[in-house]
């Protein structure tokens, strides 16, 4: 199946064009994952050992927000502007079909809400997964993070940001699964993914 890219907005076009290729296969019934959690939590090393068991595109809000600026200042516009071309892009995906991970902090229920609606738009199932850490633990993350930056981390966030979000982290209503990295992410990997697998193979 051709990924060309079609008929979107010049910044929605470029977070296409950043998504590791290939892309993965369409599915009989579309999926779309929404990794919500803190700062430093580790909800980016979660998703990307869920990619490595099942065949997703992993859309990490910390990565396109570099495509589209570079040196984001994190400001309410910004983040308008990357998460109106990251619904673009998420509605084209599930339009065609492929298994989609969003890896954001998605902290308010409304933002979660939206999500929903736009998966049911195109009858794909919706799982939500809950990463979560000890603020001892988060610390201590974002801390080594500081000091010893990987290439393949893309947030910015310090423990002053992880202070300053958490008392804006809404409950999830819905049903959700919930990992704490903290422990063995393990038992929680294999049960998303059969999760995603069952569903995006039979529909249930």
């Amino acid at each position: 199946m051709s990924h060309a890219v079609p008929a979107l907005s010049e910044d929605a076009r470029r977070l296409f064009r950043s998504l590791n290729q290939p892309l993965p296969d369409p599915v009989p019934f579309p999926v779309l994952v929404v990794v919500s959690g803190l700062p430093g939590t580790g909800k980016s090393f979660f998703s990307q050992r869920l990619a490595e068991r099942v065949s997703l595109a992993v859309l990490e809000s910390d990565a396109l927000r570099k495509v589209l600026s570079p040196y984001p200042l994190h400001t309410a516009e910004e983040s308008t502007r990357l998460f109106r071309a990251i619904d673009e892009l998420l509605d084209l995906l599930l339009e065609r079909h492929l298994p989609v991970l969003l890896d954001a902090t998605n902290l308010l229920e409304a933002h979660r809400e939206a999500l929903h609606s736009l998966a049911q738009r195109h009858k794909a199932r919706t799982i939500l997964v809950l990463v979560k850490a000890p603020p001892k633990v988060v610390h201590q993350c974002l801390e080594a993070r500081r000091g010893n930056r990987d290439t393949q981390d893309h947030s910015d966030a310090d423990w002053e940001v992880y202070q300053r979000m958490r008392p804006l982290q809404e409950p999830i209503r819905r049903g959700h699964i919930v990992v704490d990295t903290s422990r063995d992410i393990e038992p929680v990997l294999e049960r998303v993914a059969q999760e995603i697998v069952g569903w995006t193979r039979l529909g249930r």
